[in-house]
Parts: C-alpha cells; sequence; structure tokens
C-alpha cells in the first residue's frame, strides 16, 4: 500500500516510516524540518530511512500550505494516511497559541480535505494524553469528559479530534485518533525531559526541575506506541480514540534515579516552581485499545531506559 506519513522525519514518525517500509509499503514523508529544535535530529532520522533502500520518498512541505498538500494528493494515490505532524509541547504553546492553533488545526484540515477528495478512506491522526487536562480520574478512559483543557496545545489536539469525527461522520471516512502519552526511546526529541536530562547529566551539568518530583507521567516506550498505531492499519475502525500508554506511572523523582542507574552518574537537581500547562498525572486506561487493537505494551520503564541510554551512549543525536 501506499502511506503518506506526515511528521515522517521525527521521533515517532521515522520509526513508523521505516515499519511500514520493512513490511514491504510504500511511504511518502512530508515534513518542513522546522526549527522548533535542531533540524539536524530530523536530517539525521531520514538519513536512517533513506539507507535502507525501500520504496520511500521525503517531500518537504508546511501542512499549513493547502496547495502544497493538495498538489501531493494529486500526485499520489495514497491508502491510508497517518497524521503525525504538530507543533508539539505544552509549554511552548504557551507561547505561541496562535501558531499551534494553525499548524495542528488548520494543517489537519487540510489533510482530512485533500484525503476526501482524493478518495483516502483511513486515516490516523495523534492525539495526546494532555486532552485530559487535570482529571480527578485515574486511570484516565476515552470516555472521560474532556473539556477542561490547560493549555493551548491541548486544545488544538482537542479540535483535532472533533474534526476527525465531522469527517467520518460527514464523509465516511475512517478515523483512528490514538492518545499518544509521553512516548520515549531512541530518536526521541532533544527538547523532552529523558532526551534532555541524559544529555545535561552525561555533561555534568544542572537539570531542570519543575515541582518537588512527585508529577508522575504513564512514559510509554515508542515500539508500544508503533505497535498501536500498526494495528489501526491492519483493520476497521469507523471512528475511535484509544488511549496508547504503557499504563503505569512513574514519578519525576523516579524517572531520575532511573537514568543515574543507566548512566551511572548522579544529577545535579536544579529545583524549580511548577509551570503553568503542566498536569500532575497521566495514567493511561488501556482497556479498549487491548479489546479492539489487539494492542498490550511490552517495554518497562527500566527495560526502556536502559535501551534508550544504549542508544544515547552509541552516540544517538
Amino acid at each position: 500500500m501506499n502511506f503518506l506519513v506526515t511528521g515522517g522525519a521525527g521521533f515517532i514518525g521515522s520509526h513508523v516510516c521505516e515499519r511500514l517500509l520493512h513490511s514491504g509499503h510504500a511511504v511518502w514523508a512530508f515534513d518542513d524540518l522546522n526549527p522548533f529544535y535542531d533540524p539536524q535530529y530530523k536530517r539525521q532520522n531520514l538519513r536512517e530511512i533513506q539507507a535502507l533502500a525501500r520504496p520511500f520518498e521525503f517531500v518537504f512541505g508546511d501542512l499549513c500550505d493547502a496547495e502544497a498538500v493538495e498538489a501531493l494528493f494529486q500526485e499520489v494515490q495514497f491508502d491510508q494516511v497517518i497524521h503525525l505532524a504538530a507543533r508539539a509541547g505544552v509549554r511552548p504553546s504557551l507561547e505561541q497559541p496562535a501558531l499551534y492553533q494553525r499548524v495542528n488545526v488548520e494543517g489537519t484540515v487540510n489533510i482530512l480535505e485533500s484525503a476526501r477528495k482524493h478518495g483516502v478512506r483511513k486515516l490516523i491522526l495523534a492525539s495526546s494524553s494532555s486532552v485530559y487536562g487535570v482529571n480527578s480520574k485515574v486511570p484516565f478512559e476515552e470516555r472521560d469528559p474532556i473539556f477542561q483543557a490547560i493549555s493551548p496545545y491541548a486544545a488544538s489536539k482537542l479540535a483535532c479530534e472533533a474534526l476527525g469525527h465531522v469527517y467520518h461522520h460527514l464523509y465516511g471516512l475512517d478515523v483512528a485518533m490514538l492518545r499518544f502519552f509521553t512516548v520515549y526511546g531512541p530518536r526521541q526529541r532533544p527538547d523532552l525531559a529523558i532526551h534532555k536530562f541524559a544529555r545535561l547529566i552525561k555533561a555534568g551539568k544542572p537539570i531542570p526541575v519543575f515541582g518537588d518530583g512527585s508529577t508522575a507521567r504513564d512514559y510509554t516506550y515508542v515500539d508500544d506506541t508503533l505497535a498501536g498505531i500498526l494495528a489501526c492499519t491492519e483493520r476497521p475502525i469507523g471512528y475511535e480514540i484509544f488511549n496508547l500508554g504503557e499504563s503505569q506511572t512513574v514519578t519525576l523523582s523516579r524517572l531520575i534515579e532511573l537514568l543515574e542507574e543507566a548512566l551511572g552518574r548522579k544529577a545535579i537537581i536544579d529545583r524549580q516552581p511548577m509551570q503553568p500547562g503542566d498536569v500532575p498525572v497521566t495514567y493511561a486506561d488501556v482497556s479498549k485499545a487491548k479489546a479492539r487493537l489487539g494492542y498490550q505494551p511490552q517495554v518497562s520503564i527500566e527495560a526502556g531506559i536502559k535501551r534508550f541510554v544504549d542508544w544515547f551512549n552509541r552516540g544517538g543525536v
């Protein structure tokens, strides 16, 4: 099949491209290589994919350029679209809410419209655990009320979920909305905590710790997230939202301990106040994904951190 992977040069997207290529599919990666973080990371990801010498094409383009998106759909008849491209991150969205609205919401509309016009029946769209906001009930279920987003990023992802439902309801598109829970692993973005902390600990520099270390996240190893994404490509969905998490929580303090053990160095803590937009806990109920997708997370945080550090120590950028 022909797959379009938006954000295909990024952390999760590059892994998705590789898996699809290994499964015998043809893949087009659409990415603007924007400077949200150093584009060298994405260029390295692309080099690794291109080294596979399989049917892969990189398309440089901007989601907000509706004409460029439309031109790609006119050129290639895609069977499925895996839409991962977005402006990411809660804290950066506080500084640039209009940018997050434009890229994440308008960009998603451009993808949905071109898919509709050109007969693409299945789309898999990335959402986020941030849509749950400060949820008093844990673990988070897909049917929980989600009308209290506390960051522009979360609000943009809620809008994308609503748009996905509209295009399913009006035009019959098969749409899976995947709520990712703090994905980590090789190629993780350098601004995210695990990669950032590893780099600073190894360099003997302080790591910024917001709050007292008790905040907890449902860290999900990238291979488990990939398994959920690929499962959606293989079966009819209709319109459904799925949590893709590890279904266990790890405090920030414990995460730092695991990194210290794997790196063989102690962290220097730079304690800072909690940041606006941050939530105290994320915790996925994955029973729906297990029942509908056969999703079964395999990689514990202890094993996953070791795998990440192995990649990091081999010179992972």
